[in-house]
């Protein structure tokens, strides 16, 4: 009997996946086309940038200064080996612009940002406030989720500009400061390196992505929780586990996209 079972429980687990597949993939697309009508509402759009910039802005700014101290200690002593220790700033610039500034300002925003949105949903759901608005004929993606959402994105490529800036004045401090690296060489070195379209602006592309992936698993985990206080736990956990993979896996395959071209 359970050898008969047994493939009627792996079809149905599938089609569960596939439909919850199908509906993340609906529910994003849909989020994407509110784009126009979320924005009529910036003063909700602004609030929710506020509430996912300002209040992550402390954890990024003081993790991309000690990232930035240790690229410029760990830069230093490798380049001092083949005598380039005066590209140290080309080097701190760049590890922070292209790969350290977008990846690890999303994992940051996922740990911070991430879980607010999906506990925050998940307890407007458990306190049954979005079945209230379907019943005042109020369409909860729409006034609650969308602005969320395009916030997200917004916010998250300012908070790894912030991140990789303050990162280079870390590596700065260290490198010139307290090493002794000549200042002139160390700005343009970085100046003549790095490329704006190229370095910079792989960089921005990598944290729109960023935002937009973990933003909507943020919200999708929180709307589709379960109404206790034991979902919304769950949902949480799920929210960085996924977001964090997700951020990973995406660096790996855009990185291999930007050097390919």
């Amino acid at each position: 009997m359970l050898g008969y079972l047994r493939p009627s429980v792996i079809g149905q687990a599938v089609r569960l996946k596939v439909s919850d597949i199908g509906y993340a993939t609906r529910l994003f697309f849909k989020l994407l086309s509110m784009v126009s009508a979320t924005f009529r509402r910036a003063r909700l759009v602004g609030e929710q940038i506020h509430f996912l910039g300002n209040h992550s802005l402390a954890i990024i700014v003081v993790s991309g200064l000690f990232v930035g101290f240790v690229l410029g200690l760990q830069g230093y002593y490798i380049l001092q080996r083949y005598g380039s220790s005066e590209a140290l700033g080309l080097m701190v610039a760049l590890s922070l612009v292209r790969e350290l500034g977008p990846v690890v300002a999303a994992l940051l925003f996922a740990g911070r940002a991430g879980t607010s949105l999906t506990a925050g949903i998940g307890l407007m759901k458990a306190g049954e406030q979005l079945s209230a608005m379907e019943m005042m004929a109020v369409d909860p993606i729409q006034r609650v989720l969308a602005p969320r959402f395009w916030a997200g994105v917004i916010a998250m490529p300012l908070l790894a500009a912030v991140f990789s800036a303050v990162g280079i004045i870390g590596g700065w401090v260290v490198g010139v400061v307290m090493i002794g690296v000549d200042p002139g060489a160390f700005w343009s070195q970085m100046q003549n390196g790095v490329e704006v379209w190229a370095d910079v602006g792989n960089g921005l592309l990598k944290s729109v992505v960023f935002g937009l992936t973990v933003t909507f698993v943020a919200l999708l985990q929180g709307f589709e929780c379960q109404p206790t206080p034991e979902g919304v736990s769950r949902a949480t956990t799920r929210t960085v586990v996924m977001a964090s993979l997700a951020v990973l896996a995406l660096d790996f395959v855009l990185t291999a996209m930007m050097f390919s071209i």
